[in-house]
């Protein structure tokens, strides 16, 4: 049974505090499987595919001036910027919202900043070329960011077979994260220099190419710290 029906708000703070904010403080990672459920969960995923389909995701930038073909190399996604409260993102602004409430319950409790605000939600997808994103910290000159959020809609996804994973390598740890982007997954990452990670390339069988369930979607959004 999905999170989202059988978790009061009780149980949801009880979630994030002994389980996302002492992992976050331990391990600087942590995610929770079927958040929303089937139902909810492709509500989300149609609501991306459309857009997707419309061609509001466009190609993902890097800062400064890079060449289209070096961008690529570098970072293959292509994404559009959200605040849930566009036309035929209502599934996605119930996703956002569920996320800023179990955000909230983890502020104050994760440093010496609250927590009280977040970015626009980027939704993104890897088309299956091999594209992929390389190593890069999401916040590395302290803009405010403090925790990136990742809800990954990829139904049946075998990562041996599609690749895709998000690899993070902990700051001072001896050992690297691999976090398959399974349906209904939910992640929490520190943003800053504590979790450089990479997206490794993201492929699909030929008799899968047309199958937009097989593209890498995702749905990403930073928390800011209280300046």
């Amino acid at each position: 049974m999905p999170f989202i029906e059988h978790l009061s708000d009780t149980e949801l703070e009880r979630l994030a505090l002994e389980q996302v904010v002492p992992a976050l403080q331990e391990y600087g990672f942590y995610y929770v499987d079927g958040l929303l459920g089937e139902l909810a969960g492709g509500a989300v995923l149609d609501q991306v595919k459309d857009m997707h389909r419309s061609g509001v995701l466009q190609d993902g930038r890097l800062a400064g001036s890079v060449p289209a073909v070096h961008r690529r190399s570098i970072r293959g996604d292509k994404i559009a910027w959200v605040s849930g409260s566009e036309r035929g993102c209502e599934a996605i602004n119930f996703l956002l919202n569920l996320i800023d409430k179990l955000i909230s319950f983890c502020s104050g409790r994760l440093g010496n900043k609250a927590i009280r605000e977040r970015s626009q939600a980027m939704v993104a997808c890897y088309p299956g070329n091999g594209a992929g994103y390389v190593k890069h910290v999401d916040n590395p000159n302290c803009d405010g960011r403090c925790i990136t959020c990742i809800y990954y809609l990829n139904k049946n996804w075998n990562a041996k077979e599609h690749g895709g994973i998000l690899r993070i390598f902990p700051e001072g740890k001896s050992y690297v994260a691999d976090i398959k982007p399974l349906f209904d997954r939910l992640l929490f990452f520190w943003s800053d220099r504590r979790n450089p990670h990479e997206v490794q390339p993201s492929y699909t069988t030929r008799a899968l190419c047309r199958d937009d369930m097989k593209r890498l979607w995702k749905i990403a959004v930073s928390s800011n710290p209280e300046k």
